[in-house]
């Protein structure tokens, strides 16, 4: 057996209830397409391919997409040996959902890059780390960059927590399953997503900064032009990024917008 590559952030879950926890989460049906990430050693694969029409599997690692090409045969199945980050989710139909146990260090690229793609999928059920699950969940109040670009396109919840002693080898924390399902439509119309992300950025680039010098920083502004775009999105300066809402982010994009255009 391939042993665990730790440059690649491999552990491997072999428990099979949580295996069928993640594949009951993920509410496939035999009319779904799935496209899983780092399929590994193919024990969630061997699943994936029951309850699925197709899944296409992408794996970095040259020798386990070999083993798992020459390992599992289903007429359903594609092996993609291959970078996640540089594959063509083009060549998915639309709705498509995902279904993977990821590598912890590429969750915040991965999700913004399926986010934010012209052919995103229509749901995802990733197994993650714990605490990355409870950010990408977070309320007001406990806000990070990441929730702010996951929840603008998805609405996600929380599933089964993974003990970390079910993965070989075990990682340091636990793990847990978050379910994000695509918004029916857009949260907000005509957004311009690279200007509204350089607002947020800049609040978050300060984290224990307030939003005042926050923003000023981030945008390249004065604070008193940073107080008076606040002033008048009816946000208070003194707040701090992970306290606004997605509705006061937009508020906020609107005005700095029609101010510079």
């Amino acid at each position: 057996m391939v042993g665990p590559k730790k440059s690649l952030g491999q552990h491997w879950l072999k428990d099979d209830a949580t295996l069928e926890a993640i594949c009951e989460a993920a509410n496939l049906s035999h009319d779904d397409t799935v496209l899983e990430i780092g399929p590994g050693l193919g024990d969630l694969t061997r699943r994936l391919i029951r309850r699925a029409n197709s899944v296409v599997a992408v794996e970095m690692d040259a020798e386990l997409a070999a083993n798992l090409a020459t390992g599992i045969a289903a007429d359903n199945l594609v092996i993609v040996r291959g970078n996640i980050l540089e594959f063509d989710l083009s060549e998915l139909p639309v709705a498509y959902k995902v279904v993977a146990n990821i590598p912890y260090y590429l969750t915040s690229n991965l999700l913004r890059t399926l986010s934010e793609s012209s052919n995103p999928p229509l749901e995802m059920t990733l197994l993650v780390q714990k605490e990355v699950a409870e950010r990408i969940c977070a309320k007001p109040g406990q806000m990070s960059l990441l929730a702010v670009s996951v929840q603008l396109y998805y609405q996600p919840k929380l599933g089964p927590a993974v003990a970390a002693e079910l993965f070989t080898p075990p990682p340091k924390v636990d793990s847990q399953v978050v379910i994000m399902q695509k918004r029916p439509k857009p949260l907000f119309k005509d957004l311009d997503s690279g200007m509204y992300f350089r607002i947020v950025k800049a609040g978050f680039a300060g984290r224990r900064k307030k939003l005042r010098g926050s923003l000023s920083a981030g945008l390249n502004i004065s604070k008193e032009q940073a107080d008076q775009l606040l002033k008048t999105s009816g946000v208070d300066g003194g707040r701090r990024a992970q306290e606004l809402s997605l509705r006061e982010w937009h508020t906020l994009y609107k005005n700095y917008k029609s101010n510079i255009i």
